[in-house]
């Protein structure tokens, strides 16, 4: 007997879309007033917050760096969380499921602490400077306090162990045999890499990408924390201009554009996935 079990994800569905569909409906109504001052806004509707917006370099900068700080991360989360999800997912030891556990448990820390602890590390005296300046390699401090690259480390260490733990289920998928069967005929580590791990996990981590990409645009903490005021982001500037400029119709303008910007990012990369499919570039 076929059982339909697709259909118990359909309740769970229809109330996460309404809470979500519910706040964002909030933002994007009071993104149509005009901000009249000290919280107040206009009756009528209007689009000149949206016009503002787009037309204001400072604005479309800030949309340009938190995109690029957020594909960034993305993508650094990629590149170290995939050897070490790859490691743990090959180990026939017990010691595969105590480094899973060290990473789950590492994500219960709050930002926060995540935060201030990359500052100690890499303040003028901490380790990380310290070693480096040892051995020569830096000629002076390196911070990561009001620049971009702070705040792109800040989101990594954010996003590390959740991109670790989706990867680690990617290559979970992949059968060993495979791996052997390639180097059997011949195939060296590097070329099983390319031709048989990569386009047999690429759906699987443009997912994952995707996931984290769409966490670091709506952060908060690393980039306000790590910023120190130099380096603005969206959901910064939206805590800036909702509580500090009292300007509630502004804020959601910028609320809805960091909604409206997400959904197409991840549209043009799904569409993009399926040019590749079509392609045969991507084994599914």
């Amino acid at each position: 007997m076929w059982v339909r079990w697709w259909i118990l994800l359909i309740p769970p569905l229809i109330v996460g879309f309404t809470l979500v569909a519910a706040s964002q409906f909030v933002f994007l109504r009071a993104s149509f007033f005009e901000d009249l001052g000290l919280g107040r806004v206009g009756d009528e509707l209007v689009i000149e917050n949206y016009v503002q917006f787009l037309t204001d370099g400072f604005y479309l900068k800030i949309l340009w760096v938190t995109v690029k700080t957020s594909a960034l991360a993305a993508l650094s989360t990629l590149i170290l969380g995939f050897p070490v999800a790859y490691l743990i997912a090959r180990m026939r030891s017990s010691w595969s499921m105590i480094l899973l556990a060290g990473i789950v448990v590492s994500t219960f820390i709050t930002i926060v602490i995540k935060v201030y602890g990359l500052i100690v590390i890499f303040s003028a005296n901490g380790l990380f400077n310290q070693t480096m300046l040892a051995i020569g390699l830096f000629d002076k401090p390196f911070s990561v306090f009001g620049n971009e690259t702070g705040v792109v480390i800040g989101l990594m260490h954010f996003t590390l162990g959740f991109g670790v733990l989706l990867l680690y289920s990617i290559i979970q998928t992949i059968p060993k045999s495979l791996e052997s069967a390639a180097q059997i005929h011949g195939a060296n580590r590097w070329r099983v890499y390319y031709r048989i791990i990569f386009p047999l996990s690429l759906p699987g981590v443009t997912a994952m990408l995707l996931m984290v990409f769409n966490m670091c645009m709506g952060a908060f903490t690393s980039a306000a924390l790590l910023g120190g005021g130099l380096v603005f982001t969206l959901p910064v500037m939206i805590q800036r201009i909702v509580m500090m400029d009292i300007k509630y119709s502004m804020g959601a303008t910028i609320a809805a554009v960091l909604l409206v910007s997400v959904i197409i990012i991840n549209l043009l990369s799904i569409y993009l996935l399926r040019r590749l499919r079509a392609a045969h570039l991507v084994v599914v």
